[in-house]
C-alpha cells in the first residue's frame, strides 16, 4: 500500500508541475478554449492539461518500475501498463491536435478506435465474461473484440462529455480511480494474491494525476484539460478494469467476497459504468435528446446535467462538488455492496444517498428562501411608513 501511495504522490507532483509549462505552451501555440455560448468561463482559457496529466502518469508507472516490491511483480503487470500508457499517449496525440485546429467528430472517433484497436493487438482486452444463471461465457475473437472497443470507446466519450465546468472531469475519474484501486487490492487479498496488481498500479498513478491538475483546474481554472486529458482519462479508466479481468477468474471474484454475488461478478466490467453512472447517464441522454430533434448526436448544446445544475440555483462549484458527491456514492456503493454485506452497509449507502439528494434538490430552495426572507421583511417596514405619508 505504501508504494501505491507514493506512485500517487509523484504522479501528482510531477502532474502539478507539468502544468504550468503546458499552461504557458498551449499559450504560444494557440490551444486556447474560445468562450461559446455553450459554455460557462468567461475568459480564454489555455489547453494542454492532458499532456501535464500523461506526464504524471507516465511517472507513476515508471516509478513503480523501481520500487521493491513492485519492481518483482509478474512481466504481465508492466507489459500491460505498458500498453496502455503508450495507447493513453496515443490517443493523447489525437487530443492535442484536436486542441490545436479541432478535428471533426468522426476523426476524434477513428483515433479513438485506433487506440483501442493497439490494446487488443497487445492483449489487453476481454477474454471473458460473466452472465446470470449461465457461468462463465468464452468470448470469441471477434465478440471479444467488439466488446473491448465499445467498453473503451463508451467510457472515453463519457469522461469527455462530463468535461463541462471546471474540475468535474478530473474529480469524477480521481473519485472512480480510487473506488477502483480499493476493489483491485481488497479483491487480492481476499484470494490470498499478489498485491503487485496492474490496475492497482494504473489507478494510483492516474489518481495522481488528476490529483496534481486539479488545483489548476478547479474553478477558477486557469488550464483545461481539453481533449488530450479526458479520452486519456476515459482510455486509462477502461484499461484499468481489462486488465483486471485478466488477472481476476470470474470464481476468484465472486467466492472470496461476503457482499451480493452477482455484483462482484459484474464489478470488472460494471465498475467503470458505476463510477462515470453520471456522465454516461448525461451521455446517453444527450444522445436522444439531439437524436429527437433531428440533430447530429455529436451536436453540442446547453444542456448538460452540469447547466441543470447551474439553472436550479448551484454556483459552479457547489455543481463540481455535487456531481463528485453522486459519483463517489455510486462507485464507492458499487465498491462496498460487491465485497461486503450487512445492515450497516446498507445503512450507510442509503444515508450518503439522502444526504445527496437533500444537498441537491433542496438546499437551492432553502437559500432561494432564506434570500427572500430579508425583502418580505423590508416590505413589511417600508410599506407602514408609505401608509404613514399617504395620510398626511
Amino acid at each position: 500500500m505504501r508504494e501505491y501511495f507514493l506512485i500517487f504522490l509523484v504522479a501528482a507532483v510531477v502532474s502539478y508541475l507539468l502544468c504550468v509549462f503546458a499552461r504557458e505552451l498551449a499559450s504560444r501555440l494557440g490551444a486556447v478554449a474560445p468562450v461559446r455560448d455553450r459554455d460557462v468561463h468567461s475568459i480564454p482559457i489555455p489547453y494542454f492539461g492532458g499532456v501535464a496529466m500523461l506526464g504524471g502518469l507516465g511517472a507513476g508507472v515508471l516509478l513503480g518500475h523501481h520500487l521493491p516490491f513492485l519492481s518483482k511483480a509478474q512481466s504481465a503487470v508492466f507489459h500491460d501498463s505498458g500498453v496502455v500508457l503508450i495507447a493513453g499517449a496515443m490517443i493523447c496525440v489525437v487530443g492535442v491536435v484536436d486542441d490545436l485546429i479541432e478535428l471533426d467528430a468522426l476523426t476524434k472517433l477513428g483515433g479513438q478506435i485506433v487506440a483501442a484497436a493497439f490494446m487488443v493487438l497487445n492483449g489487453v482486452q476481454f477474454s471473458s465474461v460473466s452472465l446470470p444463471w449461465v457461468g462463465q461465457f468464452v468470448l470469441d475473437p471477434t465478440q471479444a473484440v467488439l466488446l473491448t472497443m465499445l467498453m473503451v470507446v463508451g467510457t472515453v466519450n463519457a469522461v469527455n462529455f462530463v468535461d463541462g465546468l471546471d474540475g468535474l472531469a478530473a474529480g469524477v475519474v480521481l473519485i472512480g480511480s480510487v473506488a477502483f484501486f480499493l476493489f483491485a487490492y481488497r479483491l487480492a487479498s481476499i484470494n490470498g494474491e499478489t498485491l503487485a496488481l496492474t490496475p492497482a498500479l494504473l489507478c494510483a498513478a492516474m489518481g495522481g494525476a488528476c490529483a496534481g491538475f486539479l488545483p489548476h483546474n478547479f474553478f477558477p481554472a486557469r488550464i483545461f484539460m481539453g481533449d488530450s486529458g479526458s479520452m486519456l482519462l476515459g482510455l486509462v479508466l477502461s484499461g484499468s478494469a481489462l486488465t483486471l479481468t485478466g488477472q481476476f477468474s470470474v470464481v476468484q471474484v465472486s467466492s472470496g467476497t461476503s457482499g451480493l454475488p452477482l455484483l462482484a461478478t459484474f464489478i470488472p466490467i460494471l465498475l467503470p459504468a458505476a463510477i462515470l453512472v453520471v456522465p454516461l447517464s448525461d451521455l446517453v441522454l444527450a444522445v436522444v435528446r439531439r437524436t429527437r430533434r433531428g440533430l447530429p448526436f455529436y451536436h453540442p448544446d446547453k444542456e448538460h446535467l452540469h447547466h441543470r445544475l447551474l439553472e436550479i440555483g448551484h454556483s459552479q462549484r457547489r455543481a463540481v462538488l455535487i456531481i463528485w458527491l453522486w459519483s463517489g456514492l455510486i462507485a464507492f456503493g458499487a465498491v462496498l455492496l460487491s465485497l461486503y454485506s450487512g445492515p450497516m452497509v446498507w445503512g450507510a449507502v442509503l444515508l450518503v444517498f439522502l444526504i445527496n439528494v437533500a444537498l441537491t434538490f433542496l438546499l437551492p430552495r432553502l437559500e432561494s428562501k432564506t434570500l427572500d426572507g430579508p425583502a418580505e421583511v423590508e416590505a413589511e417596514i417600508v410599506d407602514p411608513q408609505r401608509v404613514r405619508d399617504q395620510s398626511r
